[in-house]
């Protein structure tokens, strides 16, 4: 595992919980610390999609996912929603990545109009602000034209729009393997070469 290296990560409502759950644990090999926000309405769809009860307590809910995820105890670190003297949400104390996966619509759009009222919120204005690297996986069909203006918004903010798209030229046979290609792509807008999937163009 790369040492001293810090990622913010948020997980809305949106419908795709195996997207977050498959990029905590590839992150978890590559970063020291993860620096996690989930809201209410995502702890639901955990338990919907992904059978997996997460409870308020943010201490409890590291606990949980660090065993799932088969990681190290203290990488993950969880803050609750309005707790505002969590690092995240100072631009001298947070990580200079952050990805949110998967972001609901509500999410990007307080974001793109600079809400922040939440954490996850304003951990995400932070990184903007303070020139770091954002990526939004939007989780939503079809897109209206208030959803892809807000896109354009964050875009041109220097934030990177990555839908939850897989790819299906490497033949995937379980539903694991797409969110792998998802998570794999993550990792190379955030500067990490890894061999999740087998890139394009490359055969075995």
């Amino acid at each position: 595992m790369t040492q001293d290296r810090r990622i913010s990560v948020g997980v809305t409502g949106a419908s795709g919980a195996i997207y977050a759950l498959n990029l905590l644990k590839h992150l978890s090999s590559y970063y020291s610390e993860i620096h996690l926000m989930i809201t209410d309405a995502a702890r639901i769809v955990f338990a919907t999609e992904q059978n997996l009860s997460l409870p308020e307590s943010p201490a409890k809910i590291a606990k949980i996912l660090c065993q799932h995820l088969n990681c190290d105890d203290e990488i993950i670190k969880v803050y609750a929603k309005e707790n505002w003297y969590a690092p995240v949400a100072s631009g001298s104390a947070a990580p200079k990545q952050m990805v949110i996966c998967p972001a609901s619509m509500g999410c990007l759009s307080a974001i793109a109009t600079g809400a922040s009222n939440n954490l996850l919120e304003r951990a995400a204005d932070v990184v903007i602000k303070e020139k770091g690297q954002l990526i939004l996986l939007p989780r939503e069909m079809p897109f209206s034209t208030i959803h892809l203006k807000n896109m354009l918004t964050l875009s041109e903010a220097g934030v990177t729009i990555m839908p939850a798209a897989p790819g299906f030229y490497n033949n995937p046979e379980s539903i694991d393997q797409l969110a792998d290609f998802v998570s794999a792509r993550i990792l190379n807008h955030l500067g990490i070469e890894n061999s999740i999937c087998q890139a394009w163009g490359y055969k075995n």
